[in-house]
């Protein structure tokens, strides 16, 4: 009995200091998640609604282009492509041809890019009659203002695309921290996480509306982000480098020393073969294929439409055909603009296993992996998204003090502190600009804001 009764106050202190770094870690997590999200939540809700729109791209532009998109098929013969390339030329005399894409829609009209005064702009003709339907600044299109409003917030530029790069990445945090904060620790807690409670007051309501569509939501958000970092300025890179190692099959000459790249002379080119190095065609005294020939080589190689065919750059330019809508479809060739002899042909069995998972994941991004079904997913989650984020705001309304911000006291516990922070710290090695942001908080919040007594006072 004396061993019972000395083992007693040990245990209870045990639990009571346990109870206490559970509390401070608590308090931690809390404190971060709440600042990320009061400062990046504007952006969340920018970039899911942008891209909840973006993934009806087909959908939108089938009704607000129809005039240019559309005809009537009246016949089986259609106008030769160079033919129909003559005909743009009468008309656009000073502009540069650049592309040539054709659909498996036979009502689709053919879809030239042209470059004139340093804009870039597709011109449609009916391929049965030779007619042109019309003319796109593709910098005017509806799709392609919410495309730049998603990856660089439309005012463009390097700082732009990095911001919106920043609030992608902090949004996983948020989503981590986020669990750890509303995790069920025990069967009561079930109700406001997993399932939504109804009849507690408003301010029980609005904690629930962010807790609990976050919860289910949270792979599906998680998914997205890690989707569209691919395009990203920072990180982009470094999954190329990682995923991104076709074996380049060079079936005509030495692979090429040249460091121009497909994106750099070629239009509708998958992920994985931006960086494929363009090769260079054999110069002599040749005349340079027609068009309806780079077709039939299209044709013969099984390239699947839509396709596009970008023209030759100069004399030792290459013809490019390239398939970017499917991802068991995706392919790119290079052909000799003279002889037609395939220099490359990368396709998406050559991918490595990493390039697969990042192609099929950009167009589950963009809504293209399977279909309808997956443009729905998609919107639910962006939905879903915006939802968490006005349900943040309404909870943060409804507890912040009058004159405060509201925000969650600092623990007393350096200790832990310090382990989140390094903890913080390791997932910005995996996301740079996470961690530069860090470092930058952690400045302010250590020597700048402590000397400024009004905001202190107001974010205490």
């Amino acid at each position: 009995m004396e061993a019972i009764k000395i083992e007693q106050p040990s245990q209870q202190q045990e639990k009571s200091t346990k109870k206490r770094t559970r509390a401070s870690l608590y308090q931690t997590v809390w404190r971060w998640h709440f600042y990320a999200g009061l400062i990046f939540s504007p952006f969340l809700i920018i970039l899911a609604f942008s891209g909840g729109v973006y993934l009806f791209k087909p959908q939108i532009e089938s009704v607000l282009y129809k005039d240019l998109y559309y005809v009537q098929e009246e016949s089986a013969s259609t106008v030769a492509p160079s033919a129909q390339i003559e005909k743009i030329k009468e008309n656009y005399p000073e502009a540069i041809i650049t592309s040539f894409k054709t659909y498996d829609d036979s009502s689709r009209t053919n879809e030239i890019g042209l470059m004139e005064n340093e804009q870039a702009f597709s011109v449609f003709i009916d391929p049965y009659n030779g007619e042109i339907t019309g003319s796109l600044n593709n910098d005017e299109k509806l799709t392609t203002i919410f495309k730049k409003l998603h990856s660089e917030l439309i005012v463009g530029g390097t700082f732009a695309n990095r911001l919106v790069e920043l609030a992608a990445c902090w949004a996983v945090i948020l989503l981590i921290t986020g669990l750890y904060i509303w995790w069920p620790r025990n069967k009561a807690s079930i109700w406001g996480t997993i399932l939504p409670r109804f009849t507690k007051n408003r301010r029980i309501f609005w904690r629930d509306m962010h807790a609990v569509p976050a919860f289910w939501l949270s792979a599906g958000i998680l998914i997205l982000i890690a989707t569209g970092l691919p395009w990203s300025g920072v990180m982009g890179p470094q999954i190329q480098k990682l995923a991104v190692a076709p074996q380049f099959a060079y079936d005509w000459g030495e692979k090429p020393e040249s460091i121009t790249y497909t994106k750099d002379v070629a239009e509708d080119i998958p992920w994985a073969n931006e960086k494929l190095p363009v090769p260079s065609s054999s110069v002599g005294e040749y005349v340079p294929l027609t068009l309806e020939e780079v077709t039939h080589i299209a044709s013969n190689e099984n390239i699947k439409k839509p396709y596009t065919i970008s023209l030759p750059e100069g004399e030792k330019g290459v013809y490019t055909i390239s398939h970017s809508e499917t991802p068991q479809n995706l392919a790119t060739i290079h052909a000799d603009q003279y002889s037609g002899a395939i220099l490359s042909d990368v396709r998406f069995n050559d991918f490595g296993f990493g390039a697969k998972m990042v192609e099929g994941g950009i167009a589950l991004h963009e809504g293209r992996l399977f279909g309808l079904a997956n443009q729905l997913i998609g919107l639910i989650v962006c939905l879903g998204l915006i939802g968490v984020v006005i349900s943040s705001f309404m909870m943060w309304r409804k507890r912040k003090p009058e004159g405060k911000l509201g925000s969650p006291a600092k623990s007393k516990d350096k200790k832990i502190t310090r382990t989140v922070f390094f903890i913080m710290l390791a997932m910005g090695i995996i996301m740079p600009l996470v961690g530069i942001s860090i470092i930058i908080v952690f400045l302010l919040d250590r020597f700048v804001l402590p000397k400024i007594k009004p905001l202190k006072a107001w974010t205490s």
